[in-house]
């Protein structure tokens, strides 16, 4: 047994020189600085109590804590969320549903993030989400209302805008030929926002998803068509956009 026992402590004192000692120190459970794993109970029982103020402080700890499961972080980012929501806290709001997309892009969350964008004005980037809670599920019947409802506005926001004579897209950051061509001249910027908002309506109120893609592949590629076209001998922008319109607003008797 001594023999053995002097045996044992010269291995151990070899591995040690040869740098095993953080090896053997994670063997035996020894505290090595990581991490702890993450605790979700004060962030569940802060949603339990509905308690705004708790929820973003204890649930954002869990969110930031690295050793939090994906479920967990999702729970605790919707509730954080929400109280972003209820406090009117809409960009802290928003950055927590970013986050909840890349973590499970589920048509709730656009729906809810385009909500969001609505209610700060970016009606495109709302547009946009609501389409894509839509690609994911064509039937959720919050995000259908939505993206309706909100080309509806557009539309009416279209006509009223035509005054002013601005087109639907930012003339400070227009590149393209065409686009600084309508920019220019106020006919042509307001037939570009009615385009714009009446297939925005159009589209909303397709007959299932497959008429909704047609419709807005159409659009796509008058703009592309418009875009290569500019300039071109023979090209009249004016008739070329008025054409659309007309084939836009003879889709539904509008």
């Amino acid at each position: 047994m001594r023999t053995g026992l002097k045996i044992l402590l010269l291995g151990c004192a070899v591995l040690s020189l040869l740098g095993a000692g953080p090896d053997l120190a994670l063997a035996t459970g020894a505290d090595t600085g990581a991490v702890p794993p993450a605790d979700p109970s004060p962030c569940l029982a802060a949603i339990a109590a509905s308690d705004d103020d708790r929820i973003v402080g204890a649930c954002g700890a869990l969110i930031d804590n690295e050793k939090t499961a994906k479920a967990d972080r999702l729970k605790a980012l919707i509730a954080r969320g929400g109280a972003f929501i209820r406090r009117d806290q809409f960009d802290r709001a928003i950055a927590d549903y970013d986050v909840m997309l890349g973590l499970d892009p589920q048509a709730d969350f656009f729906n809810t993030r385009g909500e969001l964008w609505w209610k700060k004005g970016d009606r495109p980037k709302a547009l946009a989400d609501f389409a894509a809670a839509l690609k994911l599920n064509p039937d959720h019947p919050l995000a259908k209302d939505n993206y309706r409802k909100l080309a509806r506005e557009l539309e009416r926001l279209g006509a009223q805008m035509a005054v002013a004579g601005k087109p639907s897209f930012n003339c400070a950051t227009a590149r393209r030929p065409v686009e600084k061509a309508i920019c220019a001249n106020p006919e042509l910027a307001n037939l570009d926002r009615e385009i714009y908002a009446v297939n925005a309506r159009v589209v909303g109120e397709a007959q299932g998803p497959a008429e909704a893609r047609r419709l807005q592949r159409a659009q796509d590629e008058f703009i592309a068509r418009r875009s290569a076209q500019f300039g071109r001998a023979g090209y009249d922008l004016r008739k070329e956009m008025k054409d659309r319109l007309q084939a836009l607003t003879g889709v539904d008797g509008y």
